[in-house]
Parts: C-alpha cells; sequence; structure tokens
C-alpha cells in the first residue's frame, strides 16, 4: 500500500504559482502479513521427515544343536571381499576349499549374485509390496511382515570385508546392495589371513 503526504505551497515568481511535487511513502505493513500466510502455508504444505530407524533381527531362543548349527551357517553363508581397483570377491560357505569369484558392483554383477542366492525371500517380499498398494496396507502392518520374511529360516547370512585397498565407496556400494536384494542378516568383519590367500593371484 502506497501512502501519499503532500505538502501543498506556492511562491510567487513573476505572478505564477508553482506546485511542489508531493513525497511518496511507501507503507509495507500489509507485507507482514503476506509473509505470516506464506509461512503458514509451508508449514502446512511441507510433509515432516520421518525417522529412520534400522532394523535388528535378535536370536532366537530355541536350542539348536552345534552340529544343525553349523551346517546351517554353511548352506547360507556367502563372504564378500573388497579389494582395490573395485574388485569384489565371494564365495558360499566355509573359507576350506572355497571356490572364489571375481566380480563388480554393476547391477549384472554383485546383485545378480545376491538376488540368486535370496530370490525366494526377495520374491515375497516384492509380492508384500504389490499387496501394500492393492490393498492400502497400514506402514505398521507392513514393517513387520517385511521383517518376518527378511529373518526367514532361508535367508542368508553374508560377511562384508573390506582390505586395506579397498575405497569407502566400495564399502558403501556392497552396502546398498544389501538393501536392494533384501537382505538383512549381513555384517562388516575385519578380513583373516585365510580369505586374503584366496585373493591372492588374483589382485594386481
Amino acid at each position: 500500500m502506497a501512502d501519499i503526504s503532500s505538502d501543498s505551497g506556492s511562491h510567487k515568481k513573476g505572478g505564477k504559482k508553482r506546485s511542489k511535487k508531493a513525497p511518496t511513502r511507501i507503507d509495507f505493513t500489509p507485507m507482514v502479513d503476506l509473509g505470516f500466510l506464506l509461512i503458514t502455508f509451508f508449514m502446512l504444505a511441507t510433509s515432516l521427515i520421518k525417522q529412520q530407524t534400522m532394523e535388528i533381527t535378535m536370536p532366537s531362543d530355541k536350542k539348536v544343536s552345534e552340529e544343525n548349527q553349523t551346517v546351517a551357517k554353511a548352506s547360507q553363508a556367502v563372504t564378500l571381499i573388497l579389494a582395490k581397483n573395485d574388485k569384489v570377491f565371494y564365495y558360499f560357505g566355509q573359507s576350506e576349499n572355497a571356490e572364489i569369484v571375481e566380480t563388480n558392483y554393476s547391477n549384472s554383477g554383485l546383485r545378480t549374485m545376491l538376488l540368486k542366492k535370496n530370490y525366494e525371500i526377495a520374491k515375497q517380499v516384492e509380492d508384500l509390496k504389490v499387496e501394500k498398494v492393492k490393498t492400502k496396507m497400514a506402514d505398521e502392518i507392513y514393517q513387520k511382515r517385511l521383517s518376518e520374511i527378511k529373518a526367514g529360516k532361508n535367508a542368508p547370512v553374508v560377511r562384508i570385508m573390506a582390505t586395506d585397498d579397498a575405497s569407502y565407496k566400495n564399502l558403501v556400494d556392497a552396502l546398498d546392495e544389501m538393501n536392494i536384494s533384501s537382505i538383512s542378516r549381513y555384517a562388516v568383519v575385519d578380513v583373516d589371513s585365510a580369505d586374503m590367500q584366496l585373493i591372492r593371484g588374483k589382485i594386481n
């Protein structure tokens, strides 16, 4: 809003009257109301950030014999060894007489291997996502069922080992593949001498 105040006056010069120009004063008071309206709009239109939490699968209290534990772990275990030059190696089961395989971080490399190993769980997760959209499932129910699926008895257990020559990006990429492949049981551990011996000669 512009508030114009004027002072009229005249002086005689040659018998003629000359009017003075009225000074203009801008009133910014209505801008305060506009500012509060904008703040209110953004507060109502902006969605709040949801707190992100990490899911933890607690161990079962059922007693299992040591022999059965060893067999189960060996059949479900996958070991990843992150090396320099963006190379990643993996093997299944225990390190004794393991067949080491070299791959990369592309979609057709590490991800394909993990999805094949975790095919049953990954398929159930995709089916659950479709069901959530169709039935408009509540987030609480969805998260509960998702945790139960990922903690299934056939879910693989992945060990991630990073050598000293591996980059931080390599580790981040490997962790991203765990999420993409719907693998919830994994751990980052130190690489030992037996695993270093497996990749010796394969890294330059």
